[in-house]
């Protein structure tokens, strides 16, 4: 006897409504995620939008990237941000320099070494310092460094604060990139009685090397607009300032923050400017780092497949 015989002839009218059923919800669900993504999307669009609107005019004029506002009245749009932008790009730069070698050692230790109680303390106090605030880095620098080692308000006491920001990212991006890479390869390297110092430098870190990369300049683009460690930890200036570690020095956010007090049109005007080249900046920052893991990455993730 067939199946067909045993379970009957199958109705078009039974199987209609089910293939409907789901249509309808597959439409349905397919306009709450469009509708979902449509709603996240508005409020970033909006503010592109007034910030580009009204921050355009300034970022256009020539003397904006070139002069500091030295000698300018408040009440006076002329010079720039020059001194702003150099205070800004100063400081990231510093805190990389600190957080950059310390995250990626603390990263190969939980990763190639660590084990035992002290890994799962580390990863721990990791995941702690993810979740601080930037005020109360800025706070903690100031009692550590200010108050109780005498050292004054500088650019170095912010880039400071900024390290305690950007290494808990540079850990976890270089932690999980390294784990990325096969066992077997460090196996293989073992076998050939490479040491282990060595297969993490000339393998290991090769292979993860553009997701490294691209996690510390995600890192950098995270930390490069706190506001409340330059409040706290350093003074304002109109000028430049090439001492890192004596007087005050400007960035951007901080200049956004001092010309809040100014009434004036050019005030407004140098508000805006200086939160689209913020903007500019850390667009320019996310640009590179996915433009470096496009190119870096498929190549190599390629040539591993055919291995």
């Amino acid at each position: 006897m067939s199946t067909e015989t045993l379970r009957g002839p199958v109705k078009a009218s039974v199987v209609e409504p089910v293939g409907m059923r789901r249509k309808i919800k597959n439409n349905v669900a397919t306009m709450l995620f469009l509708t979902s993504f449509g709603v996240a999307l508005v409020p970033l669009v909006w503010v592109l939008w007034v910030v580009i609107e009204r921050g355009g005019y300034a970022v256009t004029r020539s003397h904006w990237w070139t002069h500091s506002l030295r000698g300018v009245l408040p009440e006076e749009f002329a010079g720039g941000v020059y001194h702003a932008l150099y205070g800004t790009l100063v400081q990231a730069g510093v805190a990389s320099l600190l957080a950059v070698p310390l995250g990626l050692m603390t990263a190969v230790f939980l990763v190639e070494y660590g084990s035992g109680r002290l890994a799962r303390v580390t990863t721990f106090m990791v995941d702690v310092l993810a979740g601080v605030p930037s005020i109360v880095a800025a706070l903690f620098i100031f009692s550590l460094w200010i108050a109780t080692l005498g050292f004054q308000q500088s650019a170095f006491a912010v880039a400071l604060a900024l390290v305690l920001l950007m290494l808990p990212v540079v850990v976890r991006s270089t932690e999980e990139m390294l784990r990325l890479v096969p066992d077997e390869l460090r196996e293989a390297s073992y076998a050939l009685g490479v040491p282990k110092w060595k297969t993490i430098v000339r393998i290991v870190f090769p292979i993860a090397m553009p997701g490294v990369v691209s996690g510390i300049l995600l890192a950098l683009a995270r930390v490069i607009g706190e506001t409340a460690p330059v409040l706290v930890l350093v003074g304002y200036s109109r000028a430049i300032n090439l001492d890192v570690f004596h007087g005050n020095m400007a960035s951007l956010p901080l200049l956004i923050y001092t010309e809040l007090t100014n009434p004036e049109h050019a005030g407004f005007l140098r508000i805006w400017g200086a939160a689209l080249t913020l903007i500019i900046i850390v667009a320019a920052i996310n640009l590179i780092a996915a433009g470096f893991r496009f190119l870096t990455g498929r190549p190599r993730g390629e040539s591993f497949t055919r291995a």
